[in-house]
């Protein structure tokens, strides 16, 4: 392998298995809310459940098991309890915290009113930026991605997001944290 070629060649996400406790209802968000098409399902061997893939675009799927023995959610813990914008941001080491969709960033406002038009509980917009809040209001040469969250009916947290600028060498700055600087929550 010589210093041009990457190590892996990459070409997006395959799948992002996640679990729900009612695929009819999933079906029913993700191809009639969200509009993605559904493209394979499968009986898994046995009694042991069913595993369904949609297209979410540019090659990529995500994917969910019904599993018949799976345990209930455990929401602060698996997947954050709420929206970020409500503060609720936390889970669990090895837990999954939100996936991002990709959406066009000239059609951003008219999704957010959609979603909402469609009785679906959104955060605010948030600007992403590099301001000690990590957000801002208004759109400006700073902010790199817009984005808003939204939970499907399992609690799985979702985002539709839109980058607005090309990285640079400089958004790479920061000094990566360590299991020592954590904050261990006690528990109750």
């Amino acid at each position: 392998m010589n210093a041009s070629e990457p190590k892996y060649e990459f070409r997006g996400i395959n799948h992002l298995a996640l679990v729900c406790s009612d695929m009819k209802r999933t079906i029913d968000f993700y191809s009639g809310v969200l509009g993605m098409p559904l493209i394979k399902t499968l009986d898994l061997p046995g009694d042991l459940g069913q595993h369904f893939f949609f297209d979410c675009g540019g090659g990529n799927s995500i994917a969910f098991f019904w599993l018949s023995d799976s345990p209930d959610a455990a929401p602060g813990v698996a997947a954050p309890k709420g929206l970020p914008d409500e503060g609720e941001l936390a889970s669990a080491i090895g837990s999954m915290n939100h996936v991002a969709f990709q959406v066009p960033l000239e059609k951003f406002d008219e999704y957010y009113e959609r979603m909402k038009a469609e009785g679906i509980k959104v955060s605010r917009i948030l600007n992403h930026d590099d301001s000690p809040s990590g957000v801002s209001r208004n759109i400006h040469p700073g902010t790199f991605v817009r984005s808003f969250y939204f939970m499907d009916p399992d609690g799985v947290l979702l985002e539709f997001a839109s980058w607005t600028r090309e990285f640079t060498e400089a958004d790479v700055s920061h000094e990566p944290k360590t299991a020592a600087d954590r904050k261990v929550r006690s528990e109750l």
